[in-house]
């Protein structure tokens, strides 16, 4: 039994506390925003980031400012409402709908690594994206729409171009930059900063214009969204 009459560590509660602010946050804070958010001195709230980092609780985004980090999505397996058990049926029904491999992808440490993913059923042939692949965030579609719902510039050229196409169309497009001929259409999931994410489908070839197939990702994106809060 916990003895409410215990002092509480001042360290943990300051430390949960972080991960209440980032998770709050519509944007990846800085050190003083954070800082400031907590009324300690810069110092302290260094020490308490980097000891979160160290457990990928939160990550560092470029420019220096932190975001939650994938490690929360580890602790949160048991918890019924996390977004790999609310992805499952958006992604059943995405993938039945577009006859088309479904995953959901998350920022862990700058690289994109698959989830959770959903083959159709009833499709002939279909390309497996198997849970936990994972590969640079500046390559294929997922992690340039987790990008490209991130302030800020993505630092390299190439990226940077990639990342403002796919703001301007409301999803990114690759074609052969992960998998030699293979395709993908993701759009970002937006889950008030708990994880970066996106939901994407992965193909060979397909009748379907990519705008269509991005609404209809968008459409299960927001779902995902509504019910992760």
């Amino acid at each position: 039994m916990v003895d409410s009459k215990a002092p509480a560590s001042q360290t943990l509660s300051r430390g949960i506390r972080v991960l209440e602010v980032l998770a709050a946050a519509q944007r990846p804070l800085s050190i003083d925003e954070i800082a400031g958010e907590l009324g300690v001195h810069r110092s302290i709230a260094y020490r308490m980031l980097r000891t979160l980092e160290s457990h990928r609780l939160i990550s560092r985004q470029d420019g220096g400012r932190y975001a939650p980090g994938a490690g929360l999505v580890v602790l949160a397996q048991s918890v019924e409402r996390d977004l790999h058990t609310i992805s499952l049926p958006e992604l059943a029904s995405v993938a039945e709908d577009l006859g088309m491999t479904a995953f959901v992808a998350i920022d862990d440490e700058h690289e994109c690594v698959t989830l959770v993913s959903v083959e159709p059923r009833h499709a002939s042939a279909t390309v497996m994206q198997r849970p936990g692949t994972r590969h640079s965030l500046t390559k294929g579609a997922p992690g340039v729409a987790i990008l490209s719902a991130r302030d800020g510039s993505p630092g390299d050229p190439e990226t940077e171009q990639a990342v403002e196409e796919a703001r301007h169309r409301g999803y990114a497009l690759s074609r052969g930059e992960v998998i030699p001929g293979v395709a993908s259409v993701a759009v970002p999931v937006h889950t008030r900063g708990l994880v970066q994410a996106a939901i994407a489908v992965v193909y060979v070839t397909s009748d379907r214009p990519a705008e269509e197939i991005a609404q209809r990702l968008s459409t299960a994106a927001k779902a995902i969204s509504e019910l992760v809060g």
